[in-house]
Formats: C-alpha cells, sequence, structure tokens
C-alpha cells in the first residue's frame, strides 16, 4: 500500500505558519485598507475634526471663567483633559469598525486569505493608533490657538503625547473586545457611552477633584483618566502637578499595562470564538 501526497494529487499544501515578520506585514496592510477608508469618508474626518474643537471651545470660553484653579490658568488645566477624553472616545470607532467589519462579512474574506489571523485586529488597532495620534496633534494645535502653552519643555511633552497615545491603545482593546462581543453597531455605539462618559467625566478632566462632593472623591481620584490627566499636567504645564508627577507617571503606566493585558486578553479570546 503506497500513500500519495496532497501535493500529488494535486490538492493545496496546509498554508505554513506565518513568521512575525508577516504577521506584521499582514496587520500593516489592514491598517492602510482602514486609513484609506477613512481617508475616503471625508465626512467621518469633518466630524472627528469638529468633536474635540467644539469641547475645547466650549470649556474655554463657557465655563473656564466659572472654575478657578489655583497656581494655574484654566486653559492649561483644560487641554491635557480634552486630549484624554478624545482619545478615549477613540474605542467607539475600534468596536463600531469592528463590528461592520463582522456584520458585512469583511473578516470572513479575511479568512479565505493566506494571511495571519492576528492581522485583522492588529490592523484596526494599528489605523487606530495613527488616528489617535492625529487627534493628540489636532488638539495641541487648537490649544495653542485658544492660549495653552507648554511650559515644562520638549522631553517632557513628547513623554506626555507618548503617555496619550499608550492610554489610547489601550482603551481601543476595550473598543475591540466590545465590538466583537456585541453584535448590533447600534449597541455598540449605545454600551460604549455607558462606561466612556462616566469615565471621562467623572474626572478632573475638567474641574478639580476638591471642588466635588466628598462621597464622590474618592472614586474619581481612582479613576484612571484622573490618573493619566493629571500626569499629563505635570509633564506638559507642571505647576501644583509637579510634586504629584513621579506617582502619577507610575500609577499611569500601571494602568495602562492592566488594562493592555486584561483587555487584550478577552478580545483575543471572543475574535477566536467568533473565527
Amino acid at each position: 500500500m503506497t500513500t500519495t501526497s496532497a501535493t500529488q494529487i494535486g490538492m493545496p499544501a496546509k498554508p505554513a505558519r506565518p513568521t512575525l515578520r508577516r504577521a506584521l506585514t499582514h496587520a500593516g496592510l489592514i491598517a492602510k485598507r482602514n486609513l484609506l477608508l477613512l481617508v475616503r469618508s471625508p465626512e467621518i474626518i469633518v466630524f472627528v475634526a469638529i468633536q474635540p474643537i467644539m469641547f475645547v471651545l466650549l470649556f474655554r470660553y463657557v465655563f473656564g471663567g466659572a472654575i478657578p484653579i489655583p497656581g494655574i490658568n484654566y486653559t492649561n488645566f483644560l487641554i491635557p483633559g480634552i486630549v484624554i477624553q478624545m482619545v478615549t472616545f477613540t474605542a467607539f470607532g475600534t468596536g463600531i469598525g469592528i463590528n461592520e467589519d463582522l456584520n458585512k462579512g469583511i473578516l470572513d474574506r479575511f479568512r479565505s486569505l493566506p494571511m495571519a489571523r492576528s492581522a485583522f485586529l492588529g490592523g484596526r488597532i494599528m489605523s487606530d493608533t495613527v488616528r489617535i495620534m492625529f487627534s493628540i496633534l489636532l488638539l495641541t494645535v487648537i490649544g495653542l490657538l485658544v492660549g495653552f502653552r507648554i511650559t515644562e519643555g520638549a522631553g517632557k511633552a513628547l513623554l506626555a503625547f507618548g503617555v496619550a497615545t499608550l492610554f489610547g491603545v489601550a482603551i481601543c482593546w476595550i473598543g475591540a473586545w466590545i465590538g466583537l462581543a456585541i453584535r448590533s453597531p447600534e449597541a455598540v455605539q449605545s454600551g460604549g457611552f455607558i462606561w466612556v462618559f462616566p469615565l471621562t467625566f467623572v474626572s478632573s478632566a475638567f474641574a478639580p477633584v476638591q471642588t466635588m462632593p466628598s462621597w464622590l472623591q474618592p472614586f474619581v481620584r481612582a479613576n484612571p483618566v484622573t490618573v493619566i490627566v493629571d500626569a499629563l499636567r505635570g509633564l506638559l504645564v507642571g505647576g501644583p502637578f509637579t510634586a504629584t508627577l513621579d506617582s502619577n507617571l507610575v500609577k499611569s503606566l500601571i494602568w495602562i499595562a492592566g488594562i493592555n493585558v486584561v483587555f487584550f486578553a478577552l478580545a483575543i479570546r471572543q475574535y477566536r470564538r467568533i473565527t
């Protein structure tokens, strides 16, 4: 009795397991595809740009005069908070984008191609990282136009933008898990509001913790948005936030690492269930 290989009888051999280099290349191609879709939808770019501008102008000129901050002007207090808020909102785009690809059958088409399975999620996170960096740059420019000034030097400013980007990537993994776990795009968007709004508004992003009710302050101080916003303030404008900079920076990195580990694992687990 003789055996015949799949190649000899004309059947395609099982594709080799992709290497790390190939997986990164495939993820890069998916990221390029996501960015091209974004560029070819100018209305999305307009809405992404208008939203932070509206928040900056609203809080700078409507609420800014009513919120005194000892030792720092309100514009310098506000912009780091707006940056982290907009970075957190990126999770909406991650979750909705993944969910739409699932519902439209795009993922099934990708699975029929000889590409790494990790490329779908990896490419989405890569493209959303570019969106995060664009949002940070845009908000910095808007902030400078309305009076924001970086006083702690270029090195600390780059570190601050790096921390904000890393936090945005961690939040994107939350969005990825939600987009994979929930079938309806409308439910993904509604579910995002439930956790994003309390996380960003019940924090020190727009007002000092000391001005809030005593029963609410413990939650606000423990909120990762508060910790990371205060770290950015220490890195960008110093002032009263210089004394707690080292502590807030360490806590920020711990929060970022923890969110990444937990929701990366949850997203990968949900992705494997689907595929």
